[in-house]
């Protein structure tokens, strides 16, 4: 039977687009289950403040008047123009393994993008890098994280017989947090904190929304990843619609922040506590028991992994050694929490600042994820 591709129109449908991964990974002991929840507000024109400056479309794809697999289309204007392409973006990319209906959810975003002079359609990609990104085409046997997509192995042997090519790549590691702080790691943080004046800093949540520390946060992400392939940089919008989102839940114990001598923030170390078991419990949902297990994980009964969000050095300071101040708290803070491993957001290949960083450590590259392009 013919596939039928359906805009999404209205919030049935909507709901039903944001589940359908769940559903279709449903037992997989890989996969961690995204949060509706999240999505709806991604998905929302009044509460994601990328649609200040993004444009989308979501379809769902049919067959046997069953859902077989879901895309959204996208397009950045800001990103487009900061890197002078012309790209619409395909993202929460879901589908059975019939390359009838990847190619039909394709051509759908091709046509969208097409229709808005786009010339050039890559993925999976969201309106921005805190969407989930990169489909992965190594690691299908390893546990996925909350912030990053786990697929079927089939979905890249689809995207290379529609013609697609590999645009970027991104490497995974995981990390044995050592037991005790290297002594080469306190012997450059010492020497940097003196040299530079520099004060860590552990803040409460008060503090935070005090002294705006979120807002200073995500600036300091705005400096250090504007270079990175396919960024966005953050509105004031949705700086403050993403501090609004994760500061009431995260452990301030795994915040760490450096300050030079003015006060000014110039790096930042944002962990959590692994969320994939809680989420793999929930199936993604919050209610009616959902929170429990995240609340379990975050404060009482927490894994021994955690996830590594980011390591940001404002671009003045980097290479001078700062990482290992940063390191020096944070893996006594590891330590003394309980963990025994870290697993690394998506790194760039080309970024080898980032792949410098993990040398010291004894560590494990375990997946690897690419953006597919394709000109249209």
């Amino acid at each position: 039977m013919a596939i039928q591709i359906k805009t999404v129109s209205n919030q049935k449908e909507m709901k039903e687009f944001v589940r359908f991964g769940n559903k279709l990974y449903k037992g997989n002991r890989c996969y961690v289950p995204s949060m509706p929840s999240d999505d709806l507000v991604t998905f929302d024109k009044e509460k994601n403040g990328a649609f200040d400056f993004s444009e989308a479309e979501c379809y769902l794809a049919y067959k046997d008047g069953k859902i077989v697999g879901r895309v959204a289309a996208i397009i950045n204007h800001k990103a487009n123009e900061a890197w002078n392409v012309s790209q619409v973006r395909f993202g929460w990319f879901d589908f059975i393994d019939d390359i009838n209906v990847s190619s039909a959810l394709l051509e759908k975003v091709i046509a969208f993008g097409k229709s808005r002079g786009m010339n050039q359609i890559v993925g999976p990609l969201g309106f921005t890098d805190f969407d989930p990104e990169g489909m992965l085409v190594e690691g299908f046997d390893r546990l996925s994280t909350m912030a990053l997509i786990y697929n079927h192995p089939y979905y890249p042997e689809h995207m290379k017989k529609l013609g697609y090519y590999k645009e970027t790549g991104w490497l995974e590691y995981r990390i044995e947090i050592p037991e005790e702080v290297p002594e080469r790691h306190k012997r450059i943080a010492a020497a940097v904190k003196e040299r530079y004046n520099l004060k860590v800093r552990k803040l409460s949540r008060s503090q935070i929304r005090k002294e705006r520390y979120g807002q200073k946060l995500f600036t300091l992400i705005n400096q250090t990843y504007c270079v990175l392939y396919g960024y966005s940089l953050l509105s004031e919008r949705q700086i403050d619609q993403y501090v609004e989102t994760y500061l009431s839940i995260v452990n301030t114990d795994m915040l760490t922040f450096i300050e030079d001598s003015k006060g000014d923030l110039i790096a930042a170390g944002i962990s959590i506590p692994s969320m994939s078991e809680a989420l793999q419990k929930c199936n993604g949902e919050l209610f009616p028991f959902g929170w429990w297990h995240m609340l379990k994980s975050m404060y009482w009964k927490k894994p021994d992994t955690l996830d590594l969000l980011l390591i940001g050095v404002r671009p003045d300071y980097q290479n001078r050694g700062v990482n290992s101040l940063l390191f020096v708290d944070l893996i006594e803070t590891y330590r003394r929490l309980g963990f025994r491993f870290a697993e690394t957001n998506a790194n760039l290949e080309t970024n080898v600042k980032v792949q410098a960083m993990w040398e010291p450590f004894k560590k494990e590259q375990h997946k690897k994820r690419w953006v597919f392009g394709k000109e249209i």
